[in-house]
């Protein structure tokens, strides 16, 4: 039996348009925070992620990928590209609030379903598009991928060694982004929905939200009009912060501040570098950063990594081990935290999946519903929320609609 929404989106209803990431990213999210979620996907093909494997899941055909970001959905198949589909649409969205997509730029508006054809007939709805782009400029037409974006953000010229290739984030942090920018749209058009009663057009492009991010590094080249250049595992403004070798591994020492480093100086046997002005403070460290790297290195490898944790914490001195997945799967920390959550699927398996790091105090996010087999609740969302006879739904399944 389905377990009731509880969270702060309980009552909103959300028609699932997007595949792959950045939109299933999204519509997930709001479906942990309560929203019900309806997933349209392509008879017998469904989402793209569906087939991106190995690795399935054990005992299932489904993907982890797929896993990983659709929970909390219904799966409804239904073929868009026909008449019939439309209408279908349609019906659903006199039940919706919020319809979030993630086509190329005009593919919907081919059946009917853009943004300017539907606001005059659903007033109230949040439509939110994303795309690799945006909906304006010379490149919205072109799709978009992480990789790509990666490339095009400027990102890749800030990751890697400083004598290595241009190197991308090992997950696809430009779909990730887009997909929670989005989120954070769609609930600020709901509260100025609450407030005026009028829906709104949220224009989501990924190569946007991946300039927004560039945080710090987008603002030092604001500054300098130099690119920053590519420091590996080292901070632009801030040293020492990077990786060392310890005397079994690596560990991660992150000196904040000139308090913090002289901590560390007095407790390790370096004082004498408090005297010297190219060590004195955070600038002039940034500034001779080769030579903190190389003073300090053998000092790091003078300790196991286990033994630099224990010191270094006793100091409150910022440092940690740098852990594989089974490490960060196995952290006491992660595992107290409640960091993967266990789910009922379909196939008779329970899948294991990373949970929603939001803690809201009065509604926290809740797994009513596995990620779901293609087409799993077809019946369910076209008998039991658009009253159709089963007649009917056998018409449709019979020309390839559902």
């Amino acid at each position: 039996m389905e377990q009731a929404p509880s969270g702060p989106l309980k009552g909103i209803r959300v028609l699932d348009l997007t595949r792959v990431l950045a939109g299933p990213t999204c519509t997930q999210m709001l479906g942990d925070l309560g929203a019900e979620v309806i997933k349209i996907e392509r008879p017998e093909a469904g989402d793209d992620t569906r087939g991106f494997a190995p690795p399935f899941w054990p005992n299932t055909r489904e993907s982890a990928y797929f896993l990983g970001v659709n929970r909390n959905k219904k799966s409804l198949t239904l073929d868009i590209a026909k008449p019939e589909g439309q209408a279908v649409i349609h019906r659903l969205l006199g039940h919706c609030d919020i319809l979030v997509e993630n086509f190329k730029v005009g593919a919907l508006a081919k059946y009917g379903l853009g943004w300017e054809q539907l606001k005059a007939r659903h007033p109230r709805l949040i439509y939110c598009s994303i795309t690799g782009f945006g909906q304006t400029g010379p490149y919205a037409p072109r799709p978009g991928y992480d990789a790509l974006i990666q490339a095009m953000g400027g990102i890749m010229s800030l990751t890697g060694e400083p004598d290595g290739p241009p190197q991308k984030v090992g997950v696809p942090v430009a779909d990730l982004f887009a997909g929670l920018y989005g989120c954070i749209g769609i609930l600020a058009a709901l509260n100025h929905r609450h407030q005026t009663g009028e829906g709104q057009h949220i224009d989501i492009g990924m190569l946007d939200t991946h300039v927004a991010w560039l945080a710090n590094q987008g603002m030092n080249y604001l500054a300098t009009g130099e690119n920053p250049p590519r420091l590996g595992n080292q901070h632009p403004n801030i040293a020492p912060y990077q990786e060392f070798p310890t005397r079994d591994g690596y560990i991660i020492l992150a000196i904040g501040n000139d308090p913090t480093f002289e901590r560390f100086c007095r407790a390790f046997g370096c004082e004498h570098l408090l005297a010297d002005e190219r060590f004195a403070t955070n600038p002039k460290r940034v500034e001779n950063r080769q030579l903190v790297t190389e003073t300090l290195t053998p000092v790091m490898k003078s300790k196991t990594t286990a033994e630099w944790i224990e010191a270094l914490e006793a100091l409150k001195i910022g440092c940690g081990p740098i852990n594989t997945l089974r490490d960060v799967f196995a952290d006491p920390h992660v595992l107290a935290r409640g960091m993967t959550v266990e789910l009922p699927h379909a196939s008779g398996e329970r899948v294991k999946v990373i949970a929603n790091p939001v803690r809201l105090s009065a509604t926290p996010p809740d797994y009513r519903i596995p990620p779901p087999v293609l087409g799993e609740h077809t019946g369910a969302v076209l008998g039991g929320l658009l009253g159709m006879a089963e007649e009917e739904i056998a018409a449709l399944k019979a020309k390839g609609v559902v």
